[in-house]
């Protein structure tokens, strides 16, 4: 889980991820990530992949996304979450 303040940090990959998305991008070459979030402790971590018939899916949870763009939406503290997959943890 990251520990940077995820207001005022803007990245478009979480410092924590970082190198896991890029050795996941080498092996699975036929996916391509298209979004990513490691959750910050309040949500569960998400990878969003396309494979090569568009079909975009949440790698851990396997459940399809039926958006094109914009998979995350914002909590009122700030936090990114997609809520196909995702449920605050308490």
């Amino acid at each position: 889980m990251c520990h940077h303040n995820v207001k005022k940090v803007r990245s478009r990959i979480d410092p924590c991820l970082k190198q896991f998305i890029e050795h996941l991008n080498i092996a699975m070459y036929k996916l391509k990530t298209v979004a990513c979030c490691c959750g910050h402790g309040r949500y569960p971590m998400t990878i969003i992949l396309k494979d090569q018939y568009n079909t975009i899916f949440n790698l851990f949870s396997g459940q399809a996304i039926f958006r094109k763009k914009r998979f995350y939406k914002r909590d009122k503290k700030g936090y990114y979450y997609i809520p196909e997959v995702s449920e605050e943890k308490k």
